[in-house]
């Protein structure tokens, strides 16, 4: 796909709506600017509010693909109350 926008007095450009559908990006959204071989590549970025980032840290997201792996390959029990689990825990 390949569009053209203007570059503005100011530096701004416009991204086309159909470049915005086609990368999700709406009104407010943070990109990304790369420089890579005299190009710009833009990239699409989501703020993640500080409270919530460990979550997206690179050991979290691999016991989170452990974790999705060991349920659907039925890796899991169930425990009727957490006297059962502190048990099996021990």
């Amino acid at each position: 796909m390949s569009v053209y926008s203007k570059i503005t007095r100011h530096g701004q450009i416009t991204l086309p709506a159909s470049v915005r559908r086609k990368l999700g990006i709406d009104e407010g959204d943070i990109v990304e600017i790369e420089i890579v071989d005299e190009k710009a590549v833009l990239v699409p970025k989501k703020l993640v509010d500080k409270s919530q980032a460990y979550f997206w840290t690179k050991s979290w997201q691999e016991g989170e693909k452990e974790a999705e792996e060991d349920i659907k390959s039925g890796r899991v029990k169930v425990f009727d109350s957490v006297k059962e689990l502190i048990k099996e825990l021990d």
